[in-house]
């Protein structure tokens, strides 16, 4: 099959209007209604709006023929004011999908963009339009902002991303490897494969050769010095870890992550680092300041920000993926990430949290409702509030942790996410989530003033009972009395938590 890529031109107009319509119905129509599809497709489709598109010398399209059958088309658009080339439309006739002709008509919107000297080609793409995202993404586009687009009375999220021209794609050269799943129970006779905490364990092994900030970083993690501290009821183990510092200081005010460099994202990541591609859609990246002898962080590739609700499925498949042995943590963007405005999640080894052996005891745990099917515990007696959600069935346990967010978002008098910290593990082909709601950030201490400041600023891996203390002169002083005070200041008062599991439905 002979593929042939010509300029637009006004004869191709009835084509371009019967390519937009069958191509949205087979993308867009199962999240989409179809009279809103045609009701943005009426106003913006006419022949008349075509027409007028052809003339606008800031537009430039693309035909893609086939034995003399148009089987697709791009239709660019040069936005001035930013500088910036978008490939505006970019649609084929569903039969002719899969042959690489979106390939060549993406090839023709390089080489237009390379006679207009544009070093970038931005798109847009709906969240929802997975198979278009995989294509974009494999052949070097990261996408940057969630905006939303509205289609009627219908309004999706919309990905805007864009790719460095006149390079191989930037996403190719740091993939240490990929994981698709398996490994973990694999079928008889088949082939092995490796499953996702060895593929980590193998990435950090040659990070750590080849990369010399990780090299660095795991080095000052022999150095670090570590003591229990027995509370009322709990214990908590002191980490005096220097090489933590920068995260503990971290300013996460909105300003200065709005100016700063997102260091999650795919294009700032050091020149060392290399990452697993996870599910077509994460990063994972040793951690270059670790508190575990295994510490990773697992980012999504497009800059999104931090939140649980929309990201739960991916959250308990990676608990699934690492499987018994492993805990999936997650802070919220106001209560423990450094990086509030990049969608990311860490993982690290289970049986080095204090609380993990704390929460066996059943004398622990008050049964307080019973949420899809789900168990939702209160843990008692640990000095700070603690929920707990078990379950065997990842749509339910997704839904309970929704209800609950909900539900502390209603009796909390607010719209946006609820603080809360969540440390996940999947053992015995059960998911099991640990919340801590939270009431702020960092105690008041950590504004303090010279001697009387104590750096403290406490995130997931801290609410699990291993405080990190990056100043040693805090790692020496902290006492009982004052890390029980500590986590009553910073979590969520537990009448409230009560109203909140009465008010889940």
């Amino acid at each position: 099959m002979g593929i042939v890529i010509r300029p637009w031109q006004k004869g191709d107009l009835e084509a371009l209007r019967k390519i937009t319509w069958q191509s949205w119905i087979s993308t867009y129509s199962s999240f989409i209604p179809e009279s809103d599809l045609r009701s943005y497709f009426d106003i913006h489709y006419t022949e008349a709006s075509l027409f007028s598109r052809l003339d606008d010398p800031s537009m430039q399209g693309f035909i893609a023929e086939t034995d003399d059958h148009i089987a697709g088309y791009a239709r660019l658009f040069f936005n001035r004011d930013e500088n910036r080339l978008y490939v505006s439309s970019l649609y084929l006739l569903p039969q002719f999908q899969g042959q690489d002709i979106g390939m060549r008509l993406l090839e023709a919107a390089e080489g237009y963009a390379a006679e207009r000297l544009v070093d970038e080609l931005w798109i847009g793409v709906m969240v929802k339009n997975r198979q278009a995202l995989v294509f974009y993404r494999k052949v070097g586009f990261q996408f940057v902002r969630e905006e939303p687009f509205t289609m009627g009375k219908t309004t999706v999220s919309h990905l805007i991303g864009y790719k460095k021209l006149g390079r191989s794609p930037f996403i190719n050269q740091k993939i240490y490897t990929t994981f698709n799943g398996g490994g973990n129970h694999p079928e008889p006779h088949a082939e092995r494969v490796k499953s996702l905490p060895e593929l980590c364990l193998e990435l950090l092994s040659e990070q750590k050769k080849a990369w010399q900030d990780l090299r660095e970083g795991y080095e000052l993690l022999k150095d670090v010095k570590e003591r229990d501290l027995p509370c009322k009821g709990f214990s908590v183990r002191l980490q005096y870890n220097p090489g933590r510092i920068k995260s503990s200081m971290a300013d996460v005010g909105e300003k200065n992550v709005r100016e700063r460099r997102c260091f999650l994202c795919l294009d700032h990541l050091p020149e060392g680092q290399k990452e697993i591609l996870y599910r077509s859609d994460y990063l994972i990246l040793c951690n270059p300041m670790p508190v575990f002898s295994s510490h990773f962080t697992v980012s999504h590739l497009d800059h999104r920000r931090q939140a649980i609700a929309e990201h739960i499925d991916t959250f308990l498949q990676l608990m699934a993926d690492f499987g018994s042995g492993w805990t999936v943590l997650y802070n919220g963007p106001t209560c423990g990430a450094s990086a509030p405005d990049h969608l990311h999640f860490q993982a690290a080894p289970s049986g080095q949290m204090p609380i993990e052996k704390e929460i066996r005891g059943e004398k622990r745990l008050t049964l307080m409702t019973q949420v899809y099917g789900i168990l939702l515990y209160q843990v008692r007696d640990l000095g700070r509030e603690v929920i707990i959600l078990e379950g065997d069935e990842p749509m339910a346990v997704g839904s309970a942790l929704k209800g609950f967010l909900k539900a502390l978002k209603k009796v909390l008098l607010i719209d946006e996410e609820p603080m809360v910290n969540i440390a996940g593990f999947y053992k015995e082909r059960k998911w099991h989530l640990v919340i801590f709601p939270r009431r702020k950030h960092r105690p008041d201490a950590f504004f303090r003033k010279g001697d009387d400041r104590v750096v403290v600023s406490p995130g997931v891996i801290d609410m699990e009972g291993v405080l990190i203390t990056p100043v040693e002169k805090d790692f020496e002083r902290l006492d009982a009395a004052s890390v029980e005070d500590l986590y009553k200041e910073v979590s969520l008062e537990g009448e409230t938590v009560q109203r909140a599991i009465a008010a889940i439905v």
